[in-house]
């Protein structure tokens, strides 16, 4: 089983998390603020915040946008939960999740779509990388319900 990586990073309502930190956490990482995918990625995270919370779960979404575009990603889709902004690539660095990809045509250096789920030992319990979003969400909860 792999162990999560030792991180501080800053998040959205001037908060820092830092991982493992003894509980069970959904960390997802995601390439932009606002765009349809990563919103409605969101979305469904959001939809579903109750049913993970219930679960014992939190989770915790990240990209490399900036603090203030968390923040009004955040207001804006009345997210519940935090994001870590990561314009340094520290974190995603950590997880492996920078990929060369096409974009029009050009190569570019961005997020990979992943999901990962930490236990409060910090051990990497699953892991989904390069991930479609229908049906994700339902996917990770479905995992987190066996815990």
């Amino acid at each position: 089983m792999e162990i999560c990586p030792t991180f501080t990073a800053p998040t959205t309502a001037g908060q820092t998390i830092s991982l493992p930190d003894g509980q069970l956490t959904v960390l997802y990482f995601y390439p932009k603020d606002n765009t349809p995918g990563c919103t409605t990625e969101a979305q469904g995270f959001r939809d579903q915040h109750a049913a993970f919370a219930a679960a014992g779960a939190r989770i915790i979404g990240v990209s490399r946008d900036s603090i203030k575009s968390h923040e009004n990603f955040k207001a804006k889709f009345e997210l519940p939960f935090e994001l870590i902004s990561d314009p340094e690539e520290t974190v995603c660095n950590l997880f492996a999740v920078m990929k060369l990809k096409n974009m029009y045509g050009k190569q570019v250096t961005g997020i990979e779509r992943s999901t990962f789920v930490i236990d409060g030992a910090g051990n990497i319990l699953r892991q989904w990388r390069g991930l479609k979003v229908p049906g994700h969400v339902e996917e990770v909860l479905a995992f987190v319900n066996t815990l």
